[in-house]
């Protein structure tokens, strides 16, 4: 999993500004206070973990047992096309050659 770790200041040239309600930065700035760290930086933390799961969420496939052993054998034993998928094969070589 990617890093969360923050990068130093002279890489930081994007901005990022949010309307938020009075309510919402009371809440993130006691979060970042309770933390030890500025309101800036417990934002972008925080976006930066939520955003690196998400993408993971999306790119990576989880698999539990039987299935995670189907997946696993299919890849290490494939079965050959028979039949209609055989003849698509073929069809498909013949064009692309």
């Amino acid at each position: 999993m990617p890093s969360t770790e923050m990068h130093s200041s002279s890489s930081k040239n994007g901005r990022l500004e949010a309307r938020i309600s009075n309510e919402q930065k009371r809440l993130f700035q006691r979060a970042a206070e309770l933390q030890g760290s500025t309101l800036t930086d417990f934002v972008v933390s925080s976006l930066q973990s939520v955003a690196t799961k998400v993408i993971q969420d999306y790119e990576v496939m989880a698999l539990a047992g039987q299935d995670r052993e189907i997946f696993v054998s299919a890849l290490l034993k494939p079965t050959l096309p028979a039949g209609r998928l055989k003849k698509a094969v073929t069809r498909y070589k013949k064009i692309m050659d």
